[in-house]
């Protein structure tokens, strides 16, 4: 397949593309591409005050048509496009892809999928857990492997608060407890620590979920979007988090599982479960990140912080054959050298805000 075409709008030239032996795709920093993260809608039933706060995203708020929407097929096509050239890992994001109709059909189309070698993609999925209990065995028949559930409090009423519907917790753990049940897994649940709102939770959450067969992980309030208000005095550093959970619960480091991997792991000395933190905040992984996002109406963006996508739904819907998606994947992947987390530290106040940035629930986390 060639590399090499005329350079589509807002696409990159495709240069001196460096192409490794296994076929994948590798940035200016020696960075593979290896994980796509597809957002399947912008469209959530809750309104958490860190991501889509009721006062942005209320009743008058105009989300996109879903003629806006990459279709299944569509989705389908750039995903085997990328597996064709490393990509061996795909999560479905959103907005909650739960909302989004017939997700079990895009499922069963990703999980026939297979690499160059003949293997299965691993695929993947981050809900908020609202409707776990009804589609886990769905999810599960159509081909789903893993499953990522955001909780961020077990108090219910600071719950409730959070996702700004009323939605009660009791219910994220219901859907939690019937996916394990019916084979999902490995499962982890997130918790995104804000400092001030549920930070004194760390120590509770921990609790709850050592000797379970779920991984908790703990990530630092980050600045995504600008809907979110978000101040550094907020985030609670990671090491703040595993030095509290260790007076209680002592802690060993584990080493990671695989290059890219965004959590530090750390195992109970118990043998009672692990533990993960994500720090993008106080301990940036840019120099091992692999992982390129599809926002929901098909542009391609090579960091969560990224200020502007690459335009793929108008190749799609444009008449372009598979060698020129490629060409226009690889020059856009090619031209990356994004490491914003290891950046902010240099960046005055002034200036983060006043770089823009892509909201969450569009891009995806």
């Amino acid at each position: 397949m060639s590399l090499s075409s005329t350079p589509q709008a807002g696409i990159p030239a495709s240069g001196a593309l460096r192409l490794p032996s296994s076929g994948g795709l590798v940035d200016r920093l020696d960075r593979p591409m290896r994980d796509l993260r597809i957002s399947v809608t912008d469209r959530c039933n809750f309104r958490c005050v860190y991501c889509m706060p009721k006062e942005i995203f209320g009743r008058d708020y105009t989300f996109l048509d879903r003629d806006e929407l990459l279709s299944f097929e569509e989705i389908e096509r750039v995903a085997r496009v990328a597996a064709a050239h490393g990509v061996r890992k795909l999560r479905l994001t959103g907005g909650e892809p739960l909302l989004r109709r017939g997700i079990e059909d895009l499922i069963a189309r990703l999980a026939a999928l297979r690499t160059p070698e003949g293997d299965r993609l691993e695929l993947a999925l981050t809900t908020n857990g609202s409707a776990l209990a009804v589609k886990a065995q769905a999810l599960k028949d159509a081909g789903l492997d893993r499953l990522t559930v955001s909780v961020d409090t077990l108090d219910d009423e600071l719950f409730q608060r959070m996702n700004d519907v009323r939605f009660p917790v009791a219910r994220v753990l219901d859907g939690v407890d019937a996916a394990a049940a019916v084979g999902l897994g490995p499962i982890k649940v997130n918790m995104v620590v804000k400092r001030g709102l549920n930070d004194h939770e760390v120590e509770t959450m921990a609790a709850r979920f050592k000797g379970t067969p779920y991984t908790l992980r703990f990530i630092e309030y980050m600045d995504v979007g600008t809907s979110n208000g978000w101040s550094l005095d907020e985030v609670v550093p990671s090491s703040e988090i595993i030095s509290r959970i260790d007076t209680l619960f002592p802690l060993e480091p584990v080493s990671p599982s695989a290059v890219g991997e965004t959590a530090k792991r750390w195992r109970y000395r118990d043998g009672s479960g692990e533990i993960g933190v994500i720090s993008s905040v106080t301990n940036a992984f840019c120099g091992t990140c692999n992982r390129a996002r599809i926002s929901t109406e098909g542009r391609l963006f090579t960091c969560l912080f990224a200020t502007e996508g690459h335009d793929l739904r108008a190749l799609l819907r444009g008449g372009a054959d598979d060698a020129e998606l490629a060409t226009a994947m690889a020059s856009i992947w090619g031209a990356r050298d994004d490491r914003y987390s290891e950046e902010r530290a240099a960046l005055t106040p002034a200036l983060r805000a006043a770089r823009p940035r892509i909201e969450m629930s569009y891009i995806g986390g």
